[in-house]
């Protein structure tokens, strides 16, 4: 019988009660989702020969459960479970269980840790043989959890977690189900976040595919490779930088292409040509079509979107209204690179960007009322 969501979540939200104190918002879902990948795998991996992931010996929530009560509990879970999981899996940007600057110090720590874990022992989290109901275990944790704290926090959860509607509509947009797929068909998001949208395009696919994403916050990269083996999609490449600045994904000295790009970029980012000389970009992103402007990186993320394509492949991302046209100099040759653009990847640009003379620089205002949900700029 499948875990109940409201089971699932009650239970996190018991796990950040016990690691309020001092810390932001942000900061409790990377202690918890942790817990949950050590309780996860443990359960459905241990002892199973061949298993997409590497359970090193004396590494499990099981041995985790042992440190229980001990003084140096947070030391011992950094040295005998994080780092050997972490270096069996290639993960990276493990949160810290020895910093007394969050977790308190002494038997505050103590006390903390050994509650936590303790909230994990409960018997209705066995995924030995059974799952969460639904199908993004980590997604929707991460939207219950940012849904509770961001009054406090000031934090968009959309920065890492696209929800799993907006992420079924672009999947069925792109019209990966009744397409001929196979392990050779690759799938691309440049900014990936925890990898929810990336899952649902996977699973929106008639076979499995390949997936690839590219993730700015090192701690949400590690996040979504953890999200990737959560739902066996182990052999995912995420990767972790800045995806204008410093594209991972290339074939020689130019960008990879894929079948499909699918994205929920940074909204109105005004730092997106930090660390790169859009005039001589050495991937040719902004020569076709312009120059986006200085501090509105929308239309920069939508022709990475295109240079990214096959000559067959398609694309949908979520970008602000009025992306293609806000701050442009030229409206007509605005409308006309959108055109060219959305010509091969769709996205929510308003349908006046292709076909009509670019309306007048959006307001702030106006960007914050979408009704999409926006990635905070990192």
């Amino acid at each position: 019988m499948a875990l109940k969501k409201s089971e699932l979540y009650s239970s996190l939200w018991s796990s950040c009660d016990e690691l309020r104190g001092g810390m932001d918002a942000s900061q409790y879902k990377d202690y918890v989702l942790v817990l949950l990948f050590i309780k996860y795998v443990s359960d459905k991996y241990a002892g199973v020969p061949y298993a997409p992931i590497t359970l090193p010996q004396g590494a499990s929530f099981k041995d985790m459960v042992a440190l229980k009560g001990k003084p140096d509990i947070g030391d011992q879970i950094n040295k005998k479970i994080i780092a050997p999981l972490a270096n069996a899996n290639k993960l990276s940007d493990m949160p810290d269980f020895n910093d007394a600057n969050k977790l308190g110090s002494g038997k505050e720590m103590v006390d903390r840790l050994t509650n936590l874990i303790a909230i994990f022992e409960n018997k209705a989290l066995d995924f030995s043989k059974n799952r969460a109901g639904g199908d993004d275990i980590l997604g929707d944790a991460y939207e219950y959890l940012m849904r509770h704290f961001a009054t406090e926090s000031g934090k968009s959860k959309g920065q890492f977690y696209t929800p799993a509607e907006v992420s079924r509509i672009i999947a069925q947009i792109i019209g990966i189900r009744n397409a001929a797929t196979g392990a050779a068909t690759t799938v691309y998001d440049p900014t990936c976040g925890s990898g929810s949208l990336l899952l649902k395009v996977g699973d929106e696919a008639g076979t499995a595919v390949t997936l690839y994403g590219q993730e700015k916050d090192a701690a949400t990269s590690g996040l979504a490779r953890m999200n990737m083996i959560l739902h066996d999609n182990p052999t995912a490449l995420i990767v972790q930088g800045n995806t204008l600045d410093d594209p991972k994904f290339k074939e020689g000295g130019t960008l990879k292409t894929f079948d499909y790009v699918v994205a929920n970029p940074p909204f109105s980012d005004k730092r997106w040509s930090t660390g790169i000389d859009p005039l001589h970009d050495p991937y040719e992103r902004f020569q076709p079509f312009g120059v986006p402007p200085a501090k509105q990186g929308d239309y920069a993320y939508l022709l990475h979107i295109v240079r990214s394509l096959k000559s067959t492949g398609k694309g949908a991302c979520i970008l602000p209204h009025a992306c293609c046209s806000a701050a442009m100099p030229r409206p007509t040759s605005a409308a006309i690179s959108c055109a060219r653009a959305t010509s091969r990847a769709s996205s929510a640009c308003p349908p006046t960007c292709s076909t009509a003379p670019a309306s007048p620089p959006a307001s702030s205002s106006s960007t914050s009322r979408t009704r999409l949900p926006a990635r905070a700029s990192s």
